[in-house]
């Protein structure tokens, strides 16, 4: 029933009414490659497990030196930076309503800047992974990750590549969403750091990859995104507080959670 509500809501929120991207926003479908990545969280829980994947973003913005220009954004729920990587437009999203429904500012910014459902991807924590150990995960399902359910409702497609940062899971009988809910301590804050840069080295990576390799992600289509994640293995990698120029390069050959 739970579930149920949620994609009601879902449907609601999706049928606000939509305003083409206008100035510097439009001109991001004039030419070239656009992609759209997104930190999956609650707004106002900033420093939170759950929040891991906005914290991500944050790291990425400050790397990519725009920082100082997220600015709000009603007509897609969310935050927003229009930024560009090797000649690749990136919009970066940080959406502004509550986890279960993050979809839904996904799904607006996606229509709003003309992007496709393979090029967005999302990060969001994991808890079937321990801090420090990072992944990507090309479509398939949602793993039980609100956030990420919701996305697949709104954009109607599980073919979203998805970095899942792992947050692990709660010591002996802490219930899941205290855990999820909660700050990292001081001792896992110093892991942190390192795992976002990592992150943000993989999230460029990706980002950089050339046109024909990420034309080989599978159709936008209901059922793509599982039967790419048949055909392709998931691809893990750990995040230790000092592997970060290995982990770097590491990412070089790829191709392409409550």
């Amino acid at each position: 029933m739970r579930r149920f509500l949620t994609r009601v809501i879902n449907r609601v929120l999706l049928c606000a009414p939509f305003t083409p991207a206008m100035g510097i926003e439009a001109a991001i479908h004039t030419h070239g490659r656009r992609r759209l990545v997104v930190g999956l969280g609650n707004p106002g829980m900033e420093g939170t497990r759950h929040n891991v994947g906005m914290a991500v973003l944050g790291t990425l913005a400050a790397r990519l030196g725009v920082a100082d220009r997220w600015r709000s954004d009603k007509h897609v729920s969310g935050e927003v930076i229009v930024s560009e990587v090797q000649q690749t437009h990136v919009v970066l999203l940080r959406p502004r309503l509550l986890m279960n429904v993050n979809g839904v500012s996904v799904a607006k910014a996606a229509s709003k800047y003309g992007i496709e459902p393979e090029d967005i991807f999302l990060v969001h924590d994991e808890m079937d992974k321990p801090l420090g150990k990072i992944s990507v995960k090309h479509g398939g399902s949602a793993r039980g990750h609100n956030g990420v359910r919701s996305c697949v409702d709104c954009l109607q497609t599980d073919v979203m590549p998805r970095l899942r940062v792992g947050i692990g899971r709660p010591m002996e009988k802490t219930q899941v969403d205290r855990h999820v809910l909660g700050r990292f301590s001081s001792e896992e804050k110093k892991v942190l750091d390192s795992v976002l840069v990592q992150c943000v080295d993989l999230l460029l990576s990706q980002l950089s990859l050339q046109d024909s390799q990420q034309d080989s992600l599978s159709p936008s289509s209901p059922a793509g995104g599982r039967q790419a994640a048949q055909k392709r293995k998931e691809m893990e990698r750990s995040a230790s507080p000092t592997g970060n120029s290995a982990a770097a390069q590491s990412t070089k050959g790829l191709n392409s959670k409550t």
